[in-house]
């Protein structure tokens, strides 16, 4: 049986910390502390479920940060 694959480590990072910023600017610090993929969303936006280590998910509303989690 094949061994299970160990996830890549993700940043050290707090998501609340973007929360109230413009998107620009916090994607280019998401980029900056190591996040391989950040994602930005609208509010209410369907998304799958699957987590995807390394990615940061950004909701956006009027081109500013509402919500940011892992994943």
């Amino acid at each position: 049986m094949a061994p299970i694959p160990t996830p890549p480590a993700q940043p050290q990072d707090n998501p609340d910390s973007y929360v109230g910023l413009l998107a620009e600017g916090a994607e280019r610090q998401a980029r900056e502390r190591g996040w391989s993929t950040v994602r930005t969303l609208p509010p209410g936006a369907m998304i799958t479920m699957e987590f995807l280590a390394g990615r940061l998910n950004f909701e956006v509303q009027e081109d500013v940060v509402t919500r940011c989690w892992k994943g």
